[in-house]
């Protein structure tokens, strides 16, 4: 016999398929050619790891001003997790190295969530050289800033977007070179 233990847990707000909706779209937003082809991202497992966590950032650091969005962002969270465990071991990683490559990947986004987050309140050209180090490899700072360019770009969209459409997944990332958009 089951024990209707889920009686006692709280309701989800997050609608159903939600969290593989917003999950989708930022992979999908970090895999846009434009950001290799044009702005000089390595076209690597590396790259396009360090561009699927500008994106998380930008948006887990929009819901951090949105009430009643912790559990959003802790189920975005743990969906990065899963789907980076499951790409290391497509990669052929074995059970005994996951483990430490996970606890990498939770140092690398946490490092980054720190230096993007102070570069931000830094502004000029500390969010170009935070993404100059983290994603370009030291180097091409022209590219880095066009980057950094985009993520307040992102940032200002994201924050004009509604509380509730971003909750709801009801949003898009912004184009990946707004013409309007100069460093």
């Amino acid at each position: 016999m089951l024990w209707p233990f889920n009686h006692f847990r709280k309701p989800r707000r997050t609608p159903p398929g939600t969290i593989e909706v917003i999950y989708g779209m930022i992979v999908t937003q970090a895999r846009e050619p434009i950001f290799y082809r044009d702005l000089g991202v390595p076209d690597t497992v590396n790259g396009r790891f360090d561009l699927l966590l500008l994106h998380l950032w930008l948006l887990l650091r929009r819901l951090r001003a949105v009430q009643g969005a912790t559990e959003l962002s802790q189920a975005l969270f743990d969906r990065f997790c899963e789907d980076m465990d499951d790409n290391l071991r497509e990669m052929g990683v074995g059970d005994q190295t996951v483990p430490k490559r996970m606890r990498a990947f939770g140092e690398a986004f946490y490092g980054r969530v720190q230096a993007y987050d102070q570069a931000m309140e830094a502004g000029g050209e500390a969010l170009a050289a935070a993404i100059c180090k983290n994603i370009l490899n030291g180097t091409g700072m022209d590219q880095a800033r066009r980057l950094a360019a985009y993520a307040r770009a992102s940032e200002a969209d994201l924050g004009r977007t509604d509380e509730a459409a971003l909750l709801r997944a009801s949003f898009k990332f912004p184009p990946a070179l707004p013409e309007d958009v100069t460093p």
